[in-house]
């Protein structure tokens, strides 16, 4: 049986070596992501149909979440995380900012708190996807137990009773 931590390390790699900026592709005039070679394939506009393959694995989740404009950190909206990966996450919201908005992001679950700076990738009429910009490393392993907690969810939900 496939253990959560070495399914989790087969898909966690460490951060990929961003090319310089002439061979990023561009998602719009003023802002540009790291994709990899499958994401030309998967158009920026329909992220909701974002697989594993794309975009990492990413795991039902439910959490509170705060989110502020990074210009101004003190005025918080209520959100709550529907889906979490090691890249980014799913908030469902009634606030509505642009697209490509950096934003300061707090989730809070069972007693532990992660903080991450993060851009709105994608907007739908019940919330927010998020991509993690700059994570620190305390959060960073915060993250990676509640992705492992997560995936031991999943697996155990996929056991076949013998």
């Amino acid at each position: 049986m496939l253990s959560a931590s070495s399914a989790l390390n087969r898909f966690f790699l460490p951060k990929p070596v961003i090319p310089p900026p002439a061979k990023r592709p561009v998602v719009s005039d003023s802002f540009s992501l790291f994709l990899s070679p499958l994401d030309a394939h998967f158009p920026i506009e329909y992220p909701c149909e974002m697989n594993r393959e794309c975009r990492g694995l990413r795991f039902s989740f439910n959490a509170y979440a705060e989110i502020a404009p990074e210009s101004s950190p003190k005025a918080t909206l209520p959100a709550r995380v529907t889906e979490l990966s090691l890249q980014g996450c799913f908030l469902e919201t009634s606030a509505s900012l642009e697209l490509q908005r950096q934003v300061l992001l707090k989730i809070h679950d069972a007693g532990e708190s992660f903080e991450a700076e993060a851009v709105i990738l994608y907007t739908r009429p019940s919330g927010l996807g998020l991509i993690f910009r700059e994570v620190k490393p305390r959060y960073r392993d915060v993250l990676q137990n509640w992705i492992l907690k997560a995936l031991d969810r999943q697996l155990e939900a996929q056991q076949i009773p013998g």
